[in-house]
C-alpha cells in the first residue's frame, strides 16, 4: 500500500515522463518541418548600419530585409511576460501589427497581474495569462498547450528566456521571432541579436526599437511608440483629481538603487510650486513609501493614490499632468505611452540600456559626474554595492525641476 508521499511521487513521476516524451516528440516535429529552412541571425553592427533613428521626426528607418509569405488571415501571438514596463513597451508591436495587418487576429501573452495593462485593448483579441507564482511549471505546460491548440501562424517572442522560448518552440507557428539569448533561439525562423548599449554611448538602441527589429521583415521599419487605452469609465474616475494643474510622482522602484530615496523626494516636492496638488502614484505595496513621505513634508495638498488606481487609471491621470516623475520602472513608460510628459530619475541604472523617455516631452536627469560605479548592473541591487549611493544622493532639485522657473 502506497502512502500519500509514494503517491505524490508516483505522479510527479508520471508527469515528469509526459512531459518528456511530449517534449521530444515536438522536437522531432520540428526537426522535420525546419530542416531545410533557413534561419537568418542579424548581427547588431550591420543592421546599425542600415538603421537610423531621429530624435525630431521619430523614425526608425530600415530597408526591408526579405519578405515573408503571409496567408490570408494571419494570426499573431505576442509573448511578453516580463515585468510591467516590458509589457508597456510592447504595446508598440500591437501598434506596428495592427497598422500592417489591420484584419489579423492578434493575441497577448503576459503573467498574471499586468493583464489590467491591456484589458479592453482595442487590437487585442484574446490575452493569454500565465500564472507564475502559483504551480509555475504545471502552468507553463498549460499555457503551452492552449497556445499550440491556437494554431499561430505568427509568434513574436519579446522574451529573452527559457520558459517563453519554450511555448514559442512547441507553438506550430511557421513564423517564429525572438532573440538570440533565448535559448531556444534555435527554433526561431526570424533571429534578431539583442543589443545593450554601452553605458554611455551617443546612439544607444532603445527596447522598442530593439522589439520592432523582430517584425521589421514583414512589417517594414517605421517606428512606431507604445500606446495605452484607458476606458471612459478610468478617464471619469480620476476627473475629481484634475480641477487644477497637477503634478504626478511615482516614487518606488521594485529595486532600491533605482528607487530615488525617500529624503530626495520630500525635498523635491517641498521645492515644487506651491500651486501645484501633488498625487503619490503606485501599487499598494507602496503606500508606506509614500505615507512615510507625506509624513516629512512642509508644503501643501499632496495625496497617496497608491492603491486606489489601477494601471490604466494611473496612465490617464499621468496624461493631464504638468509633469510626471518616476524612476527608471514602469511609470516612466506609462508617461511614454500616453504621450504625457515626464522626468525620469536613473540612480544606478543608465538610459543607454535603453529604458529611457522616448519622445520629446521627456528628460533624464541623473547624476552630472561619470561615477566609477555605475551602472551598477542592467536592473539593480537591494543595497549600493560601494555603500555611498552617490548616484542618487547627488542628483540636485535644480536638476529636477528644469521645467519650471525655479531651475537655475
Amino acid at each position: 500500500m502506497l502512502n500519500k508521499f509514494s503517491t505524490k511521487k508516483t505522479k510527479n513521476d508520471f508527469f515528469i515522463v509526459k512531459t518528456c516524451c511530449w517534449y521530444f516528440t515536438e522536437f522531432v516535429l520540428l526537426i522535420k518541418t525546419t530542416v531545410h529552412t533557413y534561419t537568418p541571425t542579424y548581427n547588431h553592427k550591420q543592421y546599425a548600419k542600415s538603421l537610423k533613428f531621429s530624435e525630431k521626426q521619430h523614425v526608425l528607418c530600415q530597408p526591408r530585409l526579405h519578405s515573408v509569405f503571409c496567408p490570408l488571415m494571419q494570426q499573431f501571438l505576442v509573448i511578453q511576460t516580463a515585468f510591467t514596463g516590458d509589457v508597456v513597451l510592447a504595446t508598440a508591436i500591437l501598434e506596428k501589427l495592427h497598422q500592417n495587418f489591420p484584419n489579423a487576429r492578434i493575441d497577448f501573452l503576459l503573467r498574471k497581474g499586468n493583464e489590467g495593462l491591456l484589458q479592453q485593448h482595442p487590437f487585442i483579441t484574446k490575452l493569454l495569462i500565465w500564472d507564475k507564482q502559483t504551480q509555475k511549471n504545471k502552468n507553463l505546460l498549460k499555457i503551452a498547450l492552449e497556445v499550440r491548440k491556437e494554431r499561430y501562424t505568427h509568434v513574436i517572442n519579446l522574451h529573452r528566456f527559457a520558459t517563453s522560448g519554450l511555448i514559442t518552440f512547441l507553438s506550430g507557428a511557421e513564423f517564429k521571432a525572438g532573440f538570440d539569448k533565448n535559448p531556444f533561439s534555435f527554433c526561431y525562423t526570424r533571429k534578431v541579436h539583442h543589443i545593450i548599449s554601452e553605458p554611455y554611448s551617443g546612439e544607444p538602441v532603445h527596447e522598442v526599437a530593439r522589439n520592432q527589429m523582430l517584425i521589421s521583415d514583414i512589417t517594414g521599419g517605421d517606428f512606431e511608440f507604445p500606446k495605452l487605452y484607458p476606458s471612459p469609465v478610468d478617464y471619469d474616475l480620476v476627473k475629481q483629481y484634475q480641477g487644477a494643474p497637477y503634478i504626478c510622482i511615482a516614487p518606488s522602484s521594485v529595486w532600491f538603487t533605482k528607487q530615488f530615496p525617500a529624503e530626495k523626494w520630500v525635498a523635491l516636492i517641498d521645492a515644487l510650486p506651491d500651486s501645484y496638488p501633488v498625487y503619490l502614484l503606485g501599487a499598494p505595496s507602496d503606500s508606506d513609501l509614500a505615507e512615510s513621505i507625506l509624513a516629512k513634508i512642509r508644503r501643501g495638498y499632496v495625496k497617496n493614490l497608491c492603491g486606489k488606481l489601477g494601471f490604466l487609471q494611473s496612465a490617464a491621470l499621468m496624461q493631464g499632468a504638468e509633469m510626471n516623475y518616476a524612476n527608471d520602472s514602469a511609470p516612466l513608460h506609462f508617461a511614454t505611452a500616453m504621450n504625457a510628459p515626464v522626468t525620469g530619475v536613473f540612480c544606478s541604472t543608465v538610459p543607454a540600456f535603453g529604458f529611457g523617455p522616448l519622445r520629446a516631452n521627456g528628460k533624464v536627469v541623473e547624476i552630472k559626474e561619470r561615477l566609477y560605479c555605475r551602472p551598477c548592473g542592467l536592473h539593480g541591487h537591494k543595497a549600493c554595492p560601494e555603500g555611498h549611493f552617490r548616484c542618487a544622493l547627488e542628483i540636485t532639485n535644480d536638476q529636477l525641476l528644469w521645467w519650471t522657473s525655479r531651475a537655475t
